[in-house]
């Protein structure tokens, strides 16, 4: 497949004049300032623009020490948004995350105090060490946009996103998320250990102590601007062509008679929620690229962390060491674009 020959079935004739690239001064500087200070990390970078963009959630898995966190508080100096940590342990309360009533004696009223999650931003680091108590009232949250508290349910601020961190390496005091809870991440990436010649640059970075002493925007990127790059985004272009593709990769693997050797291997493969998701998040990215149109490219980036935390392998195959990412990637391989 070439991007060339993508363009002529994905283009849209119509939009000649596209106004919704974003500008270099915005979304551009975001990511150039990203870049500077997050080393190795450009996969990453785009994928939380894209959730940004998108409207989405972003579960991020990786070993200690490869920026999870760091990521989170960098894109939060860049936006004039509210931003919130919650720091994940066995004790947390879901009150600690949604807020709760105070009695006030002075005035004889009960008021509400609400919690980390009325912010716009919201990182939830360790997300596997909360108990399953406090991951579903992330449910509502991430779902619905609301709260509800001692019967009362709350908008919550508009734009909201997501960025969960998980470690991998620990095993005692986590408990894994439920297939419910990983549904409402658009996307899942996961980190490797950098190589040498990245780990060098890194070194380089922490020496010169240029971290501690990152910049603050002078214009962060508000509301308002992200609300409407948000609406360039859902605007993109998203052809008759690219829309089967995205259908046949989404539901190959519940066709038991397409790919047999692979189908045995999933147990639940991933519901329409996965279809919505992986074309949104190819919108943002071609938004994000400064195309009026998606390719099939787009599509071909974002499928595995689209869709691996959306599907289900069966005891066998995980057994036999297969994961959700590898049998993804071979059904990239079977599934072609037209």
């Amino acid at each position: 497949m070439t991007s060339g020959a993508a363009k002529l079935s994905t283009k849209n004739p119509s939009l000649e004049n596209f106004s919704a690239v974003p500008p270099m001064d915005s979304l551009g500087a975001i990511r150039k300032f990203l870049n500077n200070y997050l080393i190795g990390s450009d996969e990453l970078i785009e994928k939380l623009l894209i959730c940004l963009l998108a409207d989405g959630h972003i579960l991020i898995e990786g070993a200690p020490g490869l920026g999870k966190t760091r990521s989170a508080k960098l894109l939060a100096q860049k936006l004039d948004l509210s931003f919130a940590r919650i720091q994940c342990t066995p004790d947390l309360m879901p009150a600690d995350i949604t807020g709760t009533s105070v009695w006030r004696p002075d005035r004889g009223v009960f008021e509400f105090l609400p919690g980390p999650i009325f912010h716009s931003l919201l990182l939830v680091d360790e997300i596997n060490r909360a108990p399953p108590k406090v991951q579903s009232a992330l449910l509502e949250a991430m779902a619905e946009k609301q709260a509800t508290v001692a019967g009362e349910t709350r908008a919550l601020p508009n734009p909201f996103m997501t960025i969960a961190t998980q470690n991998p390496i620990e095993q005692e005091g986590t408990f894994p998320l439920p297939e419910a809870q990983l549904d409402r991440f658009m996307l899942h990436v996961e980190l490797s250990l950098p190589n040498a010649e990245t780990e060098r640059q890194i070194l380089d970075l922490l020496e010169g102590a240029i971290l501690s002493e990152a910049p603050v925007s002078d214009i962060p990127w508000n509301t308002e601007a992200i609300l409407a790059a948000r609406k360039g985004a859902r605007e993109i272009f998203l052809s008759p062509a690219v829309k089967d593709y995205i259908v046949r990769l989404v539901t190959a693997p519940r066709d038991k008679s397409f790919a047999p050797d692979l189908a045995i291997k999933i147990d639940y493969p991933a519901s329409p929620r996965g279809t919505l998701a992986l074309a949104a998040a190819s919108k943002a990215r071609a938004y994000l690229l400064g195309r009026d149109y998606v390719l099939p490219d787009d599509v071909l980036a974002l499928a595995v962390d689209a869709l691996s935390h959306r599907t289900i392998l069966s005891w066998q195959a995980l057994s036999e060491g297969s994961s959700t990412r590898s049998i993804i990637k071979a059904y990239l391989e079977r599934v072609m674009p037209t």
